[in-house]
């Protein structure tokens, strides 16, 4: 039951901030930030009383690779609401280009014993961490190709664990409400994710990239667009759906932390002052002679 009622509040909030446009301005689409074929994904948490330290520290950290065109790319979110906690968002292509990234790292690392010892003192700070690496699919997004990561200033993420063998029946409630939005013409684009590995099978992910955090006023005045949408037969489907086949989902809110990000210059094209480091410090750390090279941010 609590799965239940989660599931359906979940679905209010991505449906809430639905606005229905005929017409939108169109813009070119920015490629390098559209959502990558498989995310990298690291939980943190941090040492209480650390926080400070380490986000000054990870500012430091990508200022300096900004100067530095580190091969490796990462985006910073920090819990809004849940356990407080950073969400390090790495998009690839691909586990060999997760591979090769995580040699490059280690390389660069190994070149720059300053940087090395300041990312030692951060992964000090860290009490837990989890990596979780997740494949898009491309069948159960709306208007995901028109996503683009660079202009997200907030990250809605809806985390759906399901009871083994029910991967089609979150398809099917995916793809009501992905029909839902297309009738009524709402202009709110997701992209989902399926954990690989990491985490516990099958585990679905649900990004709803936010512009604006007011994007979810009013939440509640939309919760009966499904049922106008798809009729009573159509959410009875859903809850179903929800009884059955989900374990437990959370939805929670994350703010982008540019500061604390690196991101390429293709991926920053669009918004350049946000994204990229006007100044670039020194980095202050001691050296250490044997730095450890870590494979993730």
């Amino acid at each position: 039951m609590r799965a239940l009622k989660t599931f359906v509040a979940a679905t209010v909030i991505l449906l809430s901030s639905a606005i229905i446009s005929p017409a939108q301005d169109q813009k070119p689409a920015n490629l390098a930030a559209a959502p990558p074929s498989i995310v990298l994904l690291v939980h943190q948490s941090v040492y209480s009383g650390k926080s400070m330290e380490r986000e000054k520290r990870e500012t430091i950290l990508a200022r300096a690779s900004d100067r530095m065109e580190t091969p490796k790319y990462w985006i910073d979110l920090e819990s809004v609401t849940g356990q407080p906690e950073s969400l390090v968002f790495s998009p690839l292509d691909s586990y060999e280009e997760l591979g090769q990234s995580n040699i490059d790292w280690s390389r660069f690392l190994a070149a720059h014993p300053d940087l090395a010892h300041l990312r030692d003192e951060i992964e000090g700070m860290i009490g837990s961490q989890r990596e979780v690496v997740a494949v898009r699919r491309d069948d159960l997004g709306y208007l995901a190709e028109s996503i683009d990561l660079s202009e997200a200033r907030f990250m809605n993420v809806l985390e759906v664990h399901l009871f083994p063998g029910h991967e089609d029946d979150f398809a099917e409630a995916f793809k009501t409400l992905a029909d839902a939005y297309t009738k009524i013409h709402a202009d709110v684009p997701w992209v989902v994710y399926q954990v690989d590995v990491g985490g516990p099978a099958p585990t679905f992910l649900v990004f709803r990239p936010l512009s604006e955090i007011k994007q979810n006023d009013d939440l509640l005045s939309w919760s009966d667009m499904l049922t106008e949408a798809e009729g009573e037969q159509g959410v009875e489907s859903l809850k179903k759906i929800a009884r059955q086949a989900y374990v437990s989902t959370e939805s929670n809110l994350y703010v982008v932390r540019p500061e604390m990000s690196h991101v390429s210059k293709s991926f920053a094209a669009t918004d350049p002052d946000f994204w990229l480091h006007r100044a670039a410090p020194e980095v202050k750390s001691e050296a250490k002679q044997d730095p450890k090279a870590s494979v993730t941010h």
